[in-house]
């Protein structure tokens, strides 16, 4: 039998040929297998009896994670000045020993903004065994009186929810309905006469335009809507003056530019002496 030159052997391009096409079938059936396992998994989750064999199932994973030294072993916040740590590990559901795995930044970021005094909150994992907790607390500004109901805010004017008021009760007072959202800027304007702003007790706004000033719970001071500063500015100055505030005055309007405007408390009449009694005349016998 005589063999043709040139002539290549079948068997290993017939090998080579079958090789090309297991790794196609790999390929192809891996995400079919993927695809089909998360068809499963869905399906099962779909009935309570499956929900709680895939709760067990994570559950089992991630205890075996901790086991692995995946679990809390340190929690580092930063920020905290009013939030007490305990509430904090309750908001994160979180403490030693847990499963770092088991920790959901994004739900923990929302049970934390849920607590009163926490504005915004950043949750990191850091593998190992680190939770980092990065908060920023609401600063209380002034309480809000509106809607027979008193409320304490923030710098934003946002209310911060919460029940016992009475160690706040040295805030200033603002009040009506959109007193709220203005309360920074004026309070930002009265901290330039700091003597003076001591005195205020309350500020009203009128009309969502301009303030009403109460000094020493008694004196009704009228700022202009334009170029409060500049009228604050000018009372404080007559005060140092002349303690135009320590007088017996009922109002002060500086709504004006170029006049001030003072109404005192009207004087209390005098009752007349009332008549001595004398005896009566004697009578003549």
């Amino acid at each position: 039998m005589r063999r043709v030159r040139g002539a290549a052997p079948r068997r290993p391009r017939r090998m080579a040929l079958l090789g090309r096409f297991r790794r196609f079938g790999l390929w192809l059936g891996l995400p079919l297998l993927l695809a089909g396992s998360f068809y499963g998994v869905v399906q099962l989750g779909r009935v309570p009896l499956g929900q709680s064999a895939l709760r067990y199932a994570i559950d089992r994973m991630l205890d075996g994670t901790a086991r692995l030294g995946l679990e809390v072993t340190d929690v580092k916040v930063e920020g905290r000045e009013t939030t007490d740590r305990a509430t904090i590990l309750a908001a994160l559901g979180a403490g030693p020993g847990t499963p770092i795995l088991a920790v959901n930044p994004r739900r923990a970021k929302e049970q934390l903004e849920a607590l009163p005094w926490i504005r915004s909150a950043v949750v990191e994992r850091r593998l190992p065994g680190t939770l980092y907790v990065r908060l920023v607390e609401r600063k209380p500004l002034a309480l809000w009186q509106h809607d027979g109901k008193v409320e304490l805010i923030d710098h934003e004017g946002a209310v911060i929810p919460v029940t016992h008021l009475d160690r706040f009760a040295k805030l200033p007072m603002v009040v009506g309905e959109n007193a709220a959202s203005h309360a920074a800027e004026l309070l930002d304007m009265l901290a330039t006469e700091p003597d003076l702003a001591s005195r205020v007790s309350a500020a009203i706004r009128v009309g969502d335009r301009r303030w009403n000033l109460r000094i020493d719970n008694a004196i009704d001071v009228l700022l202009p809507a334009e170029s409060a500063a500049g009228a604050w500015a000018q009372l404080a100055r007559l005060e140092r003056s002349s303690s135009i505030l320590k007088r017996d005055v009922q109002a002060v309007d500086v709504r004006l530019p170029d006049r001030l405007v003072v109404r005192v408390n009207p004087e209390v009449p005098k009752e007349p002496p009332a008549p001595k009694k004398g005896r009566p005349p004697a009578k003549n016998t």
